[in-house]
C-alpha cells in the first residue's frame, strides 16, 4: 500500500460565491481553465452537471490527448462540490477532490481538498490544483 496524503489549496475570489460555484458545472466556462495547460489546446469539455453526472475533459498535450474524467457525488449550490476523479492513461486510480467555496463579504473563498494522493505525487498535485485555480481567477476576472 502507497502512503497517501490530502493536498489542500486555498483561494480567494472578488466575486460571489454562486458565480465561482457555477464555473465549475459550465462547459463553456470550465473548459477555458479546468485542467487545462498553458501548452495544451482543450479539445473536449463534457460536463452532466448532477449527483451521478459525469464530466470529461481533454487537453490535447505536445500531440497527446490527455483525458481527465470524474463523477459527481455531491453538489449542494452554492457552497460544495465533491466528485471522483481520475486521467485514466496516468492512473486509473480514481481520487475524490472536495471543492468548499465560503461566502466572505462580496466575494469568497475556495477551499479545494483532494483526498488519498500517493506521497509521491502530493507536490505536483498541490502545484497543478494551484495553477488550475489561478487559471479559474484569471478566466472569472475576464468574465467582469
Amino acid at each position: 500500500m502507497t502512503d497517501t496524503q490530502n493536498v489542500r489549496v486555498t483561494r480567494d475570489f472578488k466575486l460571489p460565491a454562486e458565480q465561482v460555484f457555477e464555473a465549475w458545472l459550465k462547459p463553456e466556462q470550465a473548459g477555458k481553465w479546468l485542467f487545462a495547460t498553458d501548452t495544451g489546446v482543450m479539445v473536449r469539455a463534457e460536463i452532466d452537471a448532477r449527483v451521478g453526472g459525469h464530466f470529461r475533459f481533454v487537453d490535447l498535450r505536445n500531440g497527446e490527448e490527455v483525458e481527465h474524467v470524474g463523477e459527481y457525488l455531491t453538489i449542494e449550490r452554492p457552497h460544495r462540490l465533491v466528485f471522483d476523479f481520475a486521467v485514466p492513461q496516468y492512473n486509473p486510480q480514481k481520487t475524490r477532490v472536495a471543492v468548499e467555496i465560503e461566502s466572505q463579504g462580496p466575494g469568497c473563498v475556495l477551499s479545494l481538498v483532494h483526498q488519498d494522493v500517493p506521497e509521491a505525487f502530493a507536490a505536483r498535485t498541490h502545484t497543478g490544483w494551484s495553477k488550475i485555480l489561478d487559471a479559474l481567477s484569471a478566466s472569472m476576472s475576464a468574465l467582469h
